[in-house]
């Protein structure tokens, strides 16, 4: 067999797929699980974004479309920042990816050098490392703690940044953590890189998932970032392989050279299908389930302390609850097949996001299941208890 590159077994193996394929066979087998691990969203698209799927299918609207996205997406998604994020951004600078993952590959592929360091906050989503290292970068997990929200802070930068690092990618909401970045603190953070003039890499997948007031965009404290954003999450879309990135205006050029040599366009039909979600039918649709949202995590994070499980930070986005189990005497991992296997729940081991200072004593709960649901978890986690 042909030698494999070295950089194949960097990838990690996480604990998340074993449990999923095993809570999979006790489903099958019969057994009552509810899934609080995978962060998928209950609901899914919208009627009016179905429709404008199969129109477009009918109307023979599948061809490659232009590499940077169809025009009439790239305003919308400006636009929709604008109106809701607070950055007045010119649709030229908006490309339109197969997924968010495939923003943080073209990105990393663009930007990370052979051997480059990049900084990213202990506990994170592993597959961010993933794509630094595919690019034949170097991760480095920086250690945070639930002082400062579990996210990196500017005294973090001045702390880590060597001599090979390149950037930081950071996340705001967090996943796993479901924590955003102060605006004061991200700003220090962002003047720090920008004085040792490396790039961030600025994750905002959850960013229409927030909860505490109105947010906006990294773009509104530095319009020289490179933004990643999904239409998997706060749009319920996530099989239909769809994000976008909004880039300064001098990456334009090589990030469309770049794509459409990899990918040469994001799904098409897709693309066209994504424009009702952003009509008013469709957006009040959107803010309806984000309230869900925000009712599942008000009732799971008490419901979870009651039970001798900490929460130490309030997540104020996403739909994660990052919980302490220190108390209980486990470690993370065998916590959760444990969970799974007595209880019939299914939540991933906080060991899967980062392996200190938290990873053994954590867990990630998500809501992406109904309020019965979520209540019956809690009582089966009670009596496991």
């Amino acid at each position: 067999m042909s030698q494999l590159a070295d950089r194949a077994l960097s990838f990690p193996t996480f604990h998340a797929v074993s449990l999923f394929k095993e809570a999979l066979a006790l489903a099958a087998s019969g057994k009552s699980i509810i899934n609080m691990g995978i962060g998928e969203p209950d609901f899914t698209a919208p009627p009016s974004v179905v429709d404008a799927l199969a129109r477009a299918s009918r109307a023979g609207m599948s061809a490659y479309s232009a590499p940077a996205g169809i025009p009439a997406l790239r305003e919308a998604i400006a636009r929709y920042y604008t109106e809701h994020f607070g950055a007045h951004v010119d649709p030229a600078r908006v490309i339109v990816t197969s997924g968010g993952s495939g923003a943080l590959m073209l990105a990393c592929a663009v930007l990370v050098d052979s051997g480059a360091e990049v900084l990213l906050p202990d506990p994170c989503y592993p597959a961010n490392g993933n794509f630094i290292v595919a690019a034949g970068g170097r991760p480095k997990l920086v250690p945070t703690t639930a002082a400062h929200r579990f996210q990196m802070t500017a005294q973090d930068i001045r702390d880590h940044w060597g001599p090979d690092t390149r950037g930081v990618l950071v996340a705001s909401p967090s996943n796993p953590t479901g924590t955003s970045i102060a605006p004061d603190v991200l700003a220090e953070l962002l003047a720090e890189v920008r004085a040792r003039r490396g790039y961030v890499l600025m994750d905002e997948i959850y960013l229409g998932l927030s909860y505490e007031g109105q947010v906006k965009s990294a773009l509104t404290l530095d319009d020289d970032l490179i933004v990643i954003n999904s239409f998997s999450k706060y749009f319920h879309m996530t099989g239909w392989r769809l994000g976008w990135m909004i880039v300064p205006e001098r990456m334009v050029d090589l990030l469309e050279r770049v794509g459409a040599a990899l990918a040469i366009c994001a799904p098409t039909l897709a693309q066209h299908a994504a424009l009702a979600c952003f009509e008013p039918e469709a957006m009040a649709i959107y803010e309806e389930r984000r309230e869900a949202f925000r009712q599942r995590r008000d009732f799971l994070v008490p419901a979870l302390e009651k039970l001798g499980i900490e929460v130490p930070v309030k997540p104020d986005g996403a739909f994660y609850v990052y919980a302490d189990i220190g108390k209980l005497g486990e470690n993370s991992v065998d916590f959760a097949y444990r969970l799974l296997r007595e209880a019939g729940v299914s939540a991933l081991p906080g060991a899967d996001y980062g392996p200190a200072p938290h990873g053994r004593h954590t867990m990630r709960f998500s809501y992406c299941v109904g309020m019965e649901a979520l209540q019956d978890a809690v009582h089966r986690i009670g009596k496991l208890l």
